[in-house]
C-alpha cells in the first residue's frame, strides 16, 4: 500500500514503513541490578514477538563510543521501557539517559522493580542518598534535570514488579 501527499505539482510518496525508526523499544536499566533478571526476560519476550529492542550490550557495536551510541539509540527509538530499580539513581549514566528519554515526548513505560513509585516521584527512600551524592559531585543545576525526569517518570502509570519472574 502506497500513499501520496500532493502539494501543488510536488508529490511525495511514502510506504507505511518509510518513517519507521530503527528501534521499537529502548530498554533503560541499571545493569548491575537487573540485566540478568527482569531486563533480560523483557528483552527476550519482546524479541520473541518481533519487537526490535535496543539493549546496550546487544545494540552497541564493539568499539563504538558508549555515550554517543546510547544517545543515538534514544533518538532512534519509538518508545521506552525504563526499569527503575533500587540502584538506578546511583548511576549518572542512567540519570542522563532518563533525562534524555523524558525530553523526547515519546511513549515511556516505567517498570517499578522492587521500588515504590512514590519514592521515585519524590527522590526519597533508596534514591535520596544517591541524589545528594550526585549534587555534591555534579552540581545542583545538573542534578535538577535528573530530579525533574525522576519526578516525571514516577508520576507515570507503570508496572510495579516485586518478584523476579517476568514472562513464562
Amino acid at each position: 500500500m502506497m500513499s501520496a501527499i500532493s502539494a501543488g505539482s510536488d508529490e511525495i510518496a511514502a510506504t507505511p514503513g518509510a518513517f519507521r525508526q530503527r528501534w521499537d523499544v529502548f530498554l533503560s536499566f541499571r545493569g548491575s541490578d537487573t540485566r540478568e533478571g527482569i531486563t533480560k526476560g523483557l528483552y527476550e519476550a519482546l524479541e520473541a514477538r518481533g519487537v526490535r529492542v535496543f539493549m546496550d550490550d546487544v545494540a552497541l557495536e564493539r568499539g563504538e563510543e558508549i555515550q554517543r551510541g546510547l544517545m543515538e539509540g534514544i533518538e532512534d527509538s519509538a518508545a521506552f521501557i525504563v526499569v527503575l530499580s533500587e540502584n538506578y539513581a546511583s548511576s549518572h549514566w542512567c540519570l542522563e539517559e532518563l533525562a534524555m528519554i523524558c525530553e523526547t515526548r515519546k511513549l515511556v513505560i516505567p517498570v517499578f522493580y522492587r521500588v515504590d513509585p512514590r519514592d521515585v516521584r519524590h527522590q526519597s527512600g533508596p534514591f535520596k542518598t544517591n541524589f545528594e551524592l550526585h549534587e555534591r559531585k555534579y552540581g545542583e543545576s545538573v542534578v535538577q534535570s535528573w530530579k525533574k525526569a525522576f519526578k516525571k517518570i514516577g508520576g507515570l502509570s507503570g508496572w510495579p514488579v516485586n518478584h523476579t519472574q517476568v514472562c513464562p
